[in-house]
């Protein structure tokens, strides 16, 4: 156990540079300064407390991206609480699932979510809840704040959890993984030193904020720095490149999965932009094509491509600008802090070439799931994570991520577990078995495609599965296409080969973008 205490990092940029603007919303035009941004996270800290909220609780938010998240991230960290950010993406259901799992005390919602949230609130026996709403300046948060001031610091440590994000899960039910001061900490050094983070970087945020990409490529490694960011409620291709384009703005990084990248270079204003103040631009969370990292390097842009997991904080893996063409797929070299190896079956270290499945060791990986012994307990060996992604590496020490060893298919930089959607396609009574594989798709890198066996003397039609899966899933885990086959191949033990129904789409598992 790691003794080493948590120092407040929202107080030390307020106290060293108090007026200087922190955050910069673009729906708004809201500039809060680390001042500000200190003051409104104690206020908030005094209303958690004074509601009970003790060390080790967790308060869930359900937001777009805003400044508010930020506050309650800093408001956690000085009373030991911990904040869980949910993804505004999914269905009510799988909301529900991810509270009663957490349980946490308090509930704070953008007003667009009202419905949802209050019916949450009440079905998951939340006890408290307060409501964000930009139009209304005496909203319930900042009445909030201003009825509250004082509250008691609670003294941390790095091995103390700061924050709670839930990953898809393999068996249908997402998982906790557990974020704890060290990671967040390790996540910042390995990040800030390879993307050039300054107190002078100005980034630009497009993700959302309950994805680990949003809140820490490079969200708090330039506020760890005293940076300013511009973030965007919700991502927008045109409006992305204006504010790019705009001097006022002084945008000097940019982080996102390969999708917005596509998608501003896809659209008529990209050639006019000028990206001449751009330091450092990221992209991770899926393959990235090469036609993209060549259209952004036609601009003076060098994409720095990586590789990492929410359960790694999430950086674990990097490739440089400079080499971004030359190791065109390639997910680049093991970060500062952390340890990578290439394994086979049998636990040891495969030669140069060989496939093998990642493993990834280092302060900045997850202690493991929330509330879940087992999953953490088969997710390590002997300290080292088992990512479930296969990797060879070359001669110059890149590593590639050439496979991924459990089902899991990317969509636009979110993460798609087909068991999940299988569990909730099985609900409906026609369905004998189904089984759901991730195909090449040009907009999203990867879509779902299902494979559907119906029950004798049964008629389902594939508007009847996707409306299903509608009402029960967030949109991007929603099969594109149906295909209604007499019978799914299997091995004689019975396993579905979903490398087999691959084969048939995309043949021998071809990437999803080439």
């Amino acid at each position: 156990m790691s003794t080493v205490k948590y120092y407040d990092w929202s107080y030390h940029q307020a106290r060293t540079r108090p007026n200087k603007v922190a955050v910069k919303e673009v729906s708004t035009g809201r500039e809060t300064t680390y001042g500000q941004l200190e003051e409104r996270s104690c206020r908030l800290a005094s209303w958690l407390q004074n509601k009970g909220v003790k060390k080790g609780d967790r308060v869930a938010i359900l937001i777009h991206n805003c400044t508010e998240v930020f506050e309650l991230e800093f408001a956690c960290a000085k009373i030991g609480a911990i904040e869980l950010p949910l993804n505004w993406r999914l269905t009510k259901p799988e909301l529900e699932y991810i509270l009663n799992d957490s349980s946490p005390e308090v509930l704070i919602y953008g007003s667009n979510f009202a419905d949802t949230a209050k019916a949450l609130t009440k079905d998951c026996s939340i006890k408290n809840s307060l409501e964000i709403d930009d139009e209304d300046q005496n909203n319930e948060y900042e009445q909030a704040l201003k009825e509250n001031i004082d509250f008691d610091v609670v003294e941390t440590t790095h091995d103390d959890l700061i924050m709670l994000m839930y990953t898809s899960g393999t068996t249908g039910h997402p998982k906790g993984a557990m974020i704890t001061h060290e990671m967040q900490f390790y996540n910042i050094v390995n990040l800030a030193g390879s993307s050039r983070v300054t107190d002078k970087t100005v980034q630009l945020i497009v993700l959302p904020l309950f994805h680990t990409g949003g809140m820490n490529c490079y969200a708090n490694p330039i506020l760890h720095y005293g940076g300013q960011i511009v973030l965007m409620k919700e991502f927008d291709p045109g409006k992305a490149l204006e504010i790019i384009d705009d001097p006022d703005y002084g945008i000097t990084h940019f982080f996102a999965v390969p999708a917005p990248f596509q998608f501003m270079m896809q659209h008529p204003n990209f050639d006019t932009t000028d990206f001449s103040r751009i330091e450092g631009a990221g992209v991770g969370g899926a393959p990235c094509a090469e036609i993209i990292l060549k259209s952004w390097q036609s601009k003076g842009v060098e994409l720095w491509q990586g590789w990492g997991m929410t359960e790694t904080s999430p950086g674990g893996i990097g490739l440089a600008g400079e080499d971004a063409t030359r190791k065109v797929g390639s997910a680049g070299k093991p970060l500062l802090h952390t340890e990578v190896k290439i394994v086979n079956e049998d636990g040891n270290e495969v030669d140069q070439g060989e496939v093998g499945e990642i493993l990834i060791k280092g302060p900045n990986v997850t202690p493991g799931y929330w509330n879940n012994e087992e999953a953490t307990e088969k997710s390590f060996v002997d300290g080292w994570l088992k990512t479930g992604d296969a990797a060879q590496m070359d001669d110059e020490g890149f590593i590639y991520i050439v496979d991924r060893q459990k089902d899991m298919y990317i969509s636009g930089g979110e993460n798609v577990y087909p068991a999940e959607v299988e569990n909730v396609i099985y609900q409906l009574p026609e369905i004998a078995e189904a089984a759901i594989i991730g195909v090449p798709d040009k907009k999203w890198g990867e879509t779902g495609k299902a494979y559907i066996v119906l029950k004798p003397d049964c008629n389902l039609s594939e508007e009847d599965i996707i409306n299903h899966c509608l009402k029960n899933l967030a949109k991007f885990k929603i099969p594109a296409s149906v295909d209604f086959i007499d019978a799914l191949p299997r091995n004689a033990t019975g396993k579905v080969l979903k490398r087999n129904l691959r084969e048939e789409v995309v043949g021998s598992d071809a990437p999803a973008i080439t």
